[in-house]
């Protein structure tokens, strides 16, 4: 291995060329390394297991002394390859206040961030490599709560005629 960095490079088992590939990684690659896992209500929304992070994602700490806390990203460190959330703080010897990093690795995603069309669009991929079988079953249910929808609108907005009418009964026998 001897380039810095190949974009051909595929995978090894060796632990020094896995470092050194992460290590001089370029970041739109390293971007891809801050991805973490989704929460389940996400992923049966989007049939995706996890996505990169972005500032101002809603996430969970799974791991740590900060366990099961909820926060939003603040910022977001490409080179070091880890995430500082709002408000878990760790206080110094001398009293000022230090953000804590995590790794994305023990973070999960709680609500998502969709300003960005690239994100929309990776989002929106989420059936590519899934049977044509699968698709229409999808196409098929979500056309179902689409009917259902309009079903209830429909009877929702009988509901008042019938009273009006039952009024105007009333009105007229006065």
């Amino acid at each position: 291995m001897k380039s810095k960095f190949s974009t051909s490079w595929n995978s090894s088992t060796k632990p020094r060329k896995q470092r050194k590939y992460r290590h001089n990684a370029p970041l739109h690659l390293r971007h891809k390394f801050l991805s973490a896992h989704l929460s389940k209500e996400l992923r049966k929304k989007y049939g995706k297991r996890a996505l990169p992070l972005r500032k101002g994602d809603e996430v969970l700490v799974m791991r740590g002394s900060s366990k099961k806390k909820k926060a939003k990203v603040s910022s977001v460190d490409l080179n070091n390859t880890r995430v500082s959330l709002e408000g878990i703080q760790r206080s110094k010897k001398d009293g000022s206040k230090v953000s804590v990093f995590f790794h994305p690795s023990s973070l999960q995603i709680i609500t998502l961030i969709l300003d960005d069309k690239k994100r929309l669009s990776s989002l929106e991929r989420k059936f590519s490599g899934v049977k044509k079988e699968a698709k229409s079953e999808v196409k098929k249910s979500e056309e179902k709560k689409e009917e259902k929808k309009v079903e209830s609108i429909e009877l929702k907005s009988q509901k008042p005629k019938s009273k009006d009418k039952k009024q105007g009964e009333k009105n007229a026998s006065n």
